[in-house]
């Protein structure tokens, strides 16, 4: 490796452009750390809430939590990967987008290590004008500190396949599995974005016996039909009180047993419950950023004996769930058809937009 140093598209203020700034690689790489050699990063919606300045996060940053790279330089004891496989220099990884402290109350009295109270998550949590500055994935390199859960591709998985999922899948892993699908259950999930697709997938590996899918665009309701969504309902085509209908007809006039909520449009909450069967289940999946508050009546939730859950980020083993989902399922699922052609780091802008527009199932950026 020549260069010693990076570009990276960096966010400054919330709502402005992407800056792109250059910054130095570390002189050294610390114990147990890896410098990265950025192939791909995916665009999340997640990204979209920061820019928007819906989750309080340091300025500036380089956002970026869904990548794929090639390792350059290791740190002194960094020899395998989170599953014991041997890692060198040259190999294709992905990781876990956030480290947990392992320590605190969340980590050790209470096992919800995605409440860790020290969690920090790369493209989110680092200010970028403090030292090793890469620590997001709108970059030519990124810096994984120590404690990273880093993770070798296997050769036959594409990175388009890898990005495709993003953190899309491992979200609705944890959350499918905080809320549960049983065998032949009815699920409606209400999105059509990377979140919903993952969730329909998920959802037909689990053994639902209808998936009907709510969202747009028609590209969007296109790609649910690939993934084995059994009906799509165009939200621009239909009211709130006509998909009600719609989903009771498809239900024997009871209701969906699980409903998934995967838009992140507060609104969505109020018509999903009303989806639910009386005792069915509904989980919050998609308001990762704070998009506001809705008029919600608890009486539904009493009335019809709902169980609510709700699921934030993910854990180490769900990101090697995932990789083994895609493996096992990449002929019936296609997430590498979900990325677009990749923006260059300079079209970073570009990219965010397309995702804050829907225009792409999955934008991604190529440095």
């Amino acid at each position: 490796m020549t260069a010693r140093t990076s570009r990276a598209a960096v966010l400054t203020n919330y709502e402005a452009p992407l800056e792109i700034k250059e910054f130095p690689l570390p002189e050294t790489i610390e114990p147990g750390a890896a410098l990265v050699r950025v192939k791909l990063a995916g665009i999340c919606g997640t990204d979209v809430h920061l820019w928007h300045g819906q989750l309080p996060i340091p300025l500036p940053v380089i956002l970026g939590h869904e990548t794929v790279g090639v390792i350059e330089e290791m740190g002194h004891g960094l020899n395998s990967d989170w599953t014991g496989k041997p890692l060198a220099v040259g190999d294709r990884i992905g990781w876990s987008s956030s480290i947990n402290c392992g320590e605190c109350y969340y980590c050790r009295v209470k096992p919800e290590p995605t409440r860790c109270l020290k969690r920090k998550a790369y493209g989110i949590s680092y200010d970028c004008s403090v030292a090793p500055h890469l620590l997001g994935g709108y970059a030519d390199y990124i810096y994984l500190r120590r404690g990273t859960a880093i993770f070798k591709i296997p050769e036959t998985l594409p990175t388009e396949a890898v990005v495709g999922a993003g953190c899309a899948l491992v979200t609705s892993l944890h959350g499918i599995e905080r809320i549960g699908i049983r065998l032949r259950d009815n699920v409606v999930i209400q999105g059509s974005g990377p979140v919903g697709l993952a969730c329909l997938a998920v959802a037909r590996v689990s053994g639902a016996a209808q998936v009907i899918v709510i969202g747009g665009p028609p590209h969007r309701l296109k790609l649910a039909n690939r993934f084995g969504a059994d009906v799509c309902i165009d939200v621009a085509e239909s009211s709130v009180a006509e998909r009600k209908e719609q989903v009771l007809e498809l239900t024997g006039g009871f209701g969906a047993d699980v409903v998934l909520e995967c838009v992140g449009i507060p609104s969505a909450v109020t018509e999903g419950i009303e989806l639910c069967r009386d005792g069915g289940r509904y989980l919050v999946l998609g308001h990762y950023g704070n998009a506001g508050t809705i008029e919600f009546n608890p009486h539904v939730v009493t009335r019809k004996q709902l169980t609510v859950a709700g699921s934030w980020g993910f854990e180490p083993r769900h990101t090697k769930a995932a990789l083994d989902f895609l493996e096992w399922t990449r002929m019936e699922f296609p997430f590498e058809n979900l990325v677009a052609e990749p923006f260059s780091l300079d079209r970073a802008n570009e990219a965010l937009q397309a995702t804050a527009t829907w225009t792409t199932a999955k934008s991604a950026i190529a440095p």
